[in-house]
């Protein structure tokens, strides 16, 4: 969890809300794409920055079929934290010593080396296993070859007290609808499996939208379950999704400045008439992307105002000339209602994921039911 150390005098710079009911609402749209398919639920990296244990319980509530984690790490967080649910190191085990402990937290573990089957292999045989197999179809990251398929079965059956979960594989373009590489990695995947026993997993968040031929047994949604769309172009809300998080922080300063006035570090912005300039509470230290240029927007009394000059450590600066009542103390939303995450992630040229997961600890986290 991200949230400091409360005191009677601390008063937050930057909050990040989370509303859980958006989660709620959009493991529900994930039913609703895929009616016929289990629900892993990717809280991996503190539920892209979230709260994994808060958004776990949520999802747990709400009848989730499974979650999935990157690591044992993850994963002990949330046992430690009560979370009973299904759990799946989607990158497995890197030790002997973490199978043993994974095995007694009844974890799930993908398996997509040969280094690390020998390692499990390694273990005493009576030590019980839940094992996904990972099958690279096509992304070329992580898994197996397709050919490897009945070798890998073979291995498991060999032990009595391992347990198949399944086959899963990964969509390298499921987020371009028109690139045929995803359904050339659905039909290889299908084609490598055909008459093999175990339940099949494909569909990411896009691909469990854009491509109802990979809803396979199971589906392992991740950003759409917090509101955000994987799609360029397209906001969460256009696809039923509620967003989940928004990002405040406040106005500190008001400058009056001149014409030909320079802004900033580098002095890159220089005021093209008198204007007021605000100054906000925020900067890269707390997860605001370095790159956002001069006119990305922020919203002050629901309008927005273009960010002017470069992102500092703790601070960036606002054109006011739009909003003559901002005033020091005002609310600034840096994402959020009016202001989708994927529209500032544009503006950094990057993904919304990147600005969810890059929030770091000195952002305060306030979770509403």
């Amino acid at each position: 969890m991200h949230t400091p150390t409360m005191t009677a005098t601390f008063v937050p710079r930057v909050t990040a809300t989370v509303d859980l009911s958006a989660i709620r609402h959009n493991l529900v749209r994930v039913r609703e794409y895929a009616p016929h398919s289990r629900v892993m639920a990717a809280i991996k990296a503190d539920a892209y920055g979230h709260g994994a244990v808060p958004v776990g319980h949520t999802l747990q509530e709400s009848g989730v079929d499974a979650l999935a984690v990157a690591c044992l790490e993850e994963a002990l967080t949330l046992r430690q934290a009560g979370l009973t649910a299904p759990i799946a190191l989607l990158e497995g085990v890197l030790s002997p010593a973490e199978a043993e402990e994974a095995s007694g937290l009844c974890l799930q573990l993908v398996v997509h080396d040969r280094w690390q089957l020998q390692l499990l292999q390694g273990l005493p045989d009576a030590t019980p296993l839940t094992l996904w197999f990972k099958l690279d179809s096509g992304m070329h990251r992580l898994g197996f070859p397709l050919a490897a398929a009945a070798e890998l079965l073979a291995a498991l059956q060999a032990r009595p007290a391992w347990t198949l979960a399944g086959w899963i594989t990964h969509l390298a373009c499921a987020d371009e609808p028109d690139n045929p590489l995803t359904q050339r990695q659905v039909d290889a995947f299908a084609q490598a499996l055909q008459g093999m026993p175990g339940l099949r997993s494909i569909a990411n968040s896009a691909g469990l939208i854009a491509w109802p031929q990979a809803r396979a047994d199971w589906v392992r949604p991740g950003l759409m379950l917090y509101g955000s769309s994987p799609f360029a172009g397209r906001t969460g809300a256009e696809l039923g999704l509620r967003p989940a998080m928004s990002v405040e922080s406040r106005l500190i300063a008001v400058q009056e400045l001149e014409a030909g006035d320079a802004v900033g570090y580098g002095a890159t912005f220089h005021c093209p008439e008198r204007m007021r300039v605000g100054v906000v509470a925020v900067g890269y230290a707390d997860g605001v992307h370095r790159i956002l240029p001069t006119g990305a927007p922020v919203l002050i009394h629901g309008r927005r105002a273009p960010i002017v000059g470069r992102v500092s450590m703790d601070m960036i600066s606002v054109d006011l000339r739009g909003l003559p009542q901002a005033a020091v103390g005002d609310s600034v939303t840096l994402w959020g209602p009016g202001l989708p995450a994927e529209e500032v992630a544009g503006w950094a040229g990057t993904l919304a994921y990147e600005l969810f997961c890059g929030l770091t600890n000195r952002v305060h986290y306030i979770h509403r039911p």
